[in-house]
C-alpha cells in the first residue's frame, strides 16, 4: 500500500528493509547509509509531517544535521483542529488504521475521517491524532492521480509495554485490492 500511495503521488522512492523490532542502532546505521547515498546524489533537505512535538523534531534535526541535511517542517506548530478541516476541504481522504485502546473506543478503527468522525472525538484527543491517539492512512486526495484501492482486514489488539506501563492498541489491518 505504501508503494501504491508513494506512485499515485508520483514521488521517486526508495525503501529500507528493517526488522520487525529494530533496534535504535539498526535504525539510525540504517537510514544513516540511505541519507549518504541521497547526499551523494544531491539531496540537501528533508520535510516531515511533525506538528507538535518538540523532543522528535530535535532528534531529527540532530541526527541529519550530523550528516549535512537540513530539516523543513511545513505543519510545525499549525492549529490541529484548522488543518484536518483544511486537509478535509481540499479533497484528502483518510481512515483511522491504529489506535491507543485507553484513548478511543474500537469503533473509531477503520473510520474515514470525516467532520462527523471529528465531531465524535472525546474530548482532549487530537482532531490529527499528533499525540499519538491514533494513525492514518491517506488514500486519496488532490496529489493522487488515482485513489489507492484496498479493502479493510482484520482488527487486532496489542499491547506494548515500556517504562513498566503496559498500553493496548487496536490496529485495523488494509488488503491491497
Amino acid at each position: 500500500l505504501l508503494i501504491n500511495q508513494i506512485e499515485a503521488v508520483g514521488l521517486p522512492y526508495v525503501t529500507i528493509e528493517l526488522p520487525g523490532q529494530p533496534s535504535m542502532e539498526l535504525y539510525e546505521q540504517k537510514m544513516g547509509e540511505l541519507t549518504m547515498r541521497l547526499k551523494n546524489e544531491g539531496f540537501t533537505h528533508s520535510a516531515f509531517g511533525d506538528i507538535f512535538l518538540e523532543d522528535l523534531r530535535e532528534y531529527r534535526e540532530k541526527q541529519l544535521a550530523d550528516l549535512g541535511i537540513s530539516c523543513v517542517f511545513p505543519l510545525w506548530k499549525r492549529n490541529t483542529s484548522e488543518l484536518i478541516l483544511e486537509m478535509l476541504d481540499l479533497g484528502f481522504r483518510m481512515l483511522i488504521v491504529s489506535l491507543r485502546a485507553d484513548l478511543l473506543p474500537v469503533d473509531f478503527l477503520g473510520r474515514e475521517i470525516d467532520r462527523n468522525f471529528i465531531a465524535d472525538l472525546p474530548e482532549g484527543v487530537d482532531p490529527c491524532g499528533e499525540n499519538g491517539e491514533f494513525h492514518t492512512f491517506c488514500f486519496d486526495g488532490p496529489i493522487f492521480s488515482n485513489p489507492v484501492l484496498f479493502q479493510k482486514g482484520e482488527k487486532v489488539y496489542r499491547e506494548y509495554r515500556e517504562s513498566g506501563k503496559t498500553m493496548g492498541f487496536w490496529f485495523c489491518d488494509l488488503i491491497p485490492k
